[in-house]
């Protein structure tokens, strides 16, 4: 049955049974990719799989459910478990629906939970998975910027494992020599540049929704896509890195990489320089992920030195994407401010891929959501889930009230 028979140390990780939250969205379905292309080369038991959830993807929940065999399916949404439920009528899958069942999902016996849900619709059931101490594979960063205290905490004291699947911090995690961080000057995580790198401002102020989702080189959700063209996304990742690493903010920088192969850089005090590559491909970091500590052949793309034309690096334009600016100071003021950002930027890009936003305006309406809450709000951070979604709801109500000025 098996075409390759795996080794002794590869053997307890392909044994392990996985939870995919959020597998319809780009980077579940990346995952399971890797899940497919691992059973087809050591055989239909490997990553036996716990339990898959979505929002309201129902032909592809039946599709993925029904090839790939998880114990249980939940939907958030609960017409559309109940159409899931006819689907896989005759399968033995459990399925259940509702915000309870994605909970449910996290808490099921999975030794790997892949979050990979986006927004912070993923953070409660995120930390769920957190706190029962499992392995989990952070897909979602909105999770760790909104709360990134609460998940330390809960993480600290349930010894779960976090690996970062973002490829620049999962980069980060595979080069960085925790037993000498204080040797480290410099961490940089690169950035493509988005489809508007070299658009003019006026230009951008007309930009649509499907030119900004129009990724030059990855794959991704709009959701994802705009913030990597407002470079939000690299400012959000640079609060990630803090958090996860422990690093200073003055050691945190960001370049834009417009080929997309080189995913971080890190430089220590003797004048070393250590750069991570491979072509952009999610599947990459989702196989480091899924096998650590061990290495997983994973079916993702390979570089190809021989036809490789360049390597550019240039300074990022915060003039031009004034959304990086405003992570930088959300990153050195630290305590709610992270929070704020992250919520005031969902509604805005929200707002945008609905044409009720123009694409600058996505700036100025976190702009004016942290100018009128940051002062009243910073100070220590959240310290529960419960506080995290409060200061989130009142974020998410002051950027609606700064979009309707923006429209105005």
């Amino acid at each position: 049955m098996n075409s390759e028979q795996p080794d002794f140390g590869l053997a307890p990780v392909l044994a392990r049974r996985i939870t995919v939250l959020g597998c319809t969205g780009s980077v579940g379905s990346a995952t399971l990719d890797v899940i497919r292309a691992t059973r087809a080369r050591f055989g239909a038991d490997a990553f036996p799989l716990e339990a898959l959830t979505a929002r309201n993807s129902v032909a592809k929940m039946v599709e993925q459910a029904r090839e790939l065999r998880p114990r249980f399916v939940a939907m958030s949404d609960t017409a559309a478990a109940s159409l899931v439920r006819d689907g896989l009528a005759g399968t033995g899958i459990e399925v259940s629906g509702g915000a309870e069942a994605v909970l449910e999902a996290a808490m099921r016996p999975a030794e790997m939970v892949m979050a990979a849900i986006v927004g912070a619709a993923g953070l409660a059931p995120t930390l769920a998975a957190v706190e029962r101490g499992t392995i989990v594979a952070i897909a979602n960063k909105e999770c760790i910027v909104a709360a990134g205290d609460v998940f330390r905490a809960a993480a600290a004291r349930s010894r779960a494992v976090l690996i970062p699947v973002d490829s620049e911090h999962n980069a980060v995690f595979q080069l960085l020599d925790f037993r000498q961080s204080q040797a480290i000057e410099k961490v940089s995580l690169t950035a493509s540049g988005g489809p508007f790198r070299t658009w003019s401002l006026e230009r951008m102020a007309a930009a649509t929704p499907e030119e900004a989702v129009a990724h030059p080189n990855w794959s991704m959700g709009a959701k994802i896509s705009v913030d990597s063209a407002t470079l939000m996304n690299k400012g959000l990742e640079l609060i990630e890195a803090q958090i996860l690493f422990g690093l200073p903010p003055d050691s945190l920088d960001v370049v834009v990489h417009p080929q997309s192969l080189v995913h971080c850089l890190i430089a220590y005090v003797d004048g070393s320089v250590h750069a991570h590559m491979s072509a952009p491909d999610m599947r990459t970091p989702i196989a480091h992920a899924l096998g650590w500590p061990h290495r997983l052949p994973s079916p993702a793309r390979r570089m190809d030195f021989t036809n490789l034309i360049q390597f550019t690096f240039e300074k990022p334009d915060l003039d031009r994407f004034p959304c990086l600016a405003l992570a930088r100071q959300c990153l050195r003021m630290a305590g709610a401010a992270p929070t704020i950002l992250n919520a005031a930027n969902e509604v805005a890009v929200e707002q945008f891929l609905g044409r009720r936003l123009g694409f600058l305006g996505i700036a100025r309406t976190v702009e004016r959501t942290l100018n009128g809450l940051a002062l009243e709000a910073v100070g220590a951070a959240p310290a529960t889930l419960e506080d995290v979604l409060a200061l989130d709801g009142m974020a998410r109500f002051k950027a609606r009230e700064a979009c309707l000025v923006e429209a105005a």
